[in-house]
């Protein structure tokens, strides 16, 4: 069943332009030159309850835009969104009591204030009854590990740290949706990797639905079962991440380690991706086996391993294809 449905959903926002220097500020005063920006065109797609979804795109494709219309902060120009069956900027009170939002770059709780208070704030915010308050803190607090720091002030949190206090809290009153807007962003790799798992486990655990946006690939991988691709405010893709390499990155890496550096061909170097020392790195598109055998055949191989072409380079290409398509 879908629990969000987007459907010619069209973003628009008048910007204000102003030329350089004392006398462009002075005309300014004067006469303003305006410029509409698109930050979606025509976006549709559909939710089912208890999706992982990452939504992808390069900066100012238009993500952040449709997370906040999702969340009932912007309206848009055009089409037709629910999600839970209401109308987010229309029915805001009810909307938001049913959604969890963390923005990796802002925080939701008070800077002065230690974690704890912040929690309990948010309790009155949303009026959760007390047990059931206390029930889901305490088990969100063992889960992300954050019972050290609970007395302590948010704006003295490392960034791991405040990002585990934001999940929590976007959690506290039990929401069936989470819109996660680059949650790792500027995490260590032991953050990411918690940060990930947790949002996989209560996911799974709660049944609930998952909209990422995430400029680390890696995320999409770990967590995400579906990927949505936006660029330039159009949607590129609906499908798997098997879905995006057989469309734009349907070949293989072979990375190749020779028994010195001598020992390192020139040829097919149309193919090579990658040469340091005694390693090469080759991008095959066709007949990986008889490439796989000339190699063995020709060269003294110490170690041989195929892969799929890292998501970080099929995601590019497909910007690349559809940039010049248009």
């Amino acid at each position: 069943m879908s629990i969000i449905q987007v459907e010619g959903l069209t973003k628009s926002f008048r910007i204000a332009e102003r030329k350089a220097g004392f006398f462009g500020a002075v005309s300014g005063l004067f006469s303003r030159h305006y410029r509409n920006v698109e930050a979606l065109r025509d976006v549709s797609f559909e939710i089912n309850a208890g999706e992982l979804v990452g939504y992808i795109g390069p900066n100012g494709a238009g993500k952040s835009t449709t997370i906040k219309i999702l969340a009932g902060i912007l309206v848009p120009s055009s089409g037709r969104c629910e999600v839970n069956g209401r109308v987010p900027w229309r029915q805001r009170r009810d909307h938001v009591a049913s959604i969890g939002v963390v923005f990796g770059q802002r925080t939701q709780l008070w800077w002065d204030l230690p974690v704890i208070e912040s929690f309990d704030l948010l309790r009155d915010i949303y009026r959760v009854s007390q047990d059931r308050y206390v029930a889901t803190r305490d088990e969100l607090i063992e889960l992300l590990d954050l019972r050290d720091f609970l007395d302590t002030p948010v704006r003295q949190l490392s960034l791991g740290q405040r990002v585990r206090c934001d999940i929590a809290a976007s959690l506290l009153h039990e929401p069936t949706i989470v819109f996660l807007d680059e949650p790792t962003i500027g995490l260590d790799a032991v953050s990411q990797l918690s940060v990930r798992a947790f949002i996989k486990q209560i996911a799974e655990e709660r049944h609930v639905t998952v909209l990422l946006t995430t400029h680390d690939l890696d995320d999409i991988e770990a967590i995400c079962d579906r990927l949505i691709v936006i660029n330039d405010g159009n949607l590129l893709l609906d499908g798997t991440i098997d879905d995006l390499r057989s469309r734009y990155g349907d070949g293989r890496y072979i990375a190749v380690e020779l028994e010195s550096f001598k020992d390192v061909p020139h040829e097919h170097e149309d193919l090579v991706v990658e040469r340091s020392d005694s390693h090469i790195l080759f991008c095959i598109e066709n007949d990986v086996p008889a490439f796989i055998n000339h190699v063995l055949a020709e060269y003294p191989v110490k170690d041989l391993l195929v892969t799929h072409p890292p998501i970080e380079r099929v995601v590019a290409s497909m910007y690349q294809t559809e940039r010049i398509a248009s």
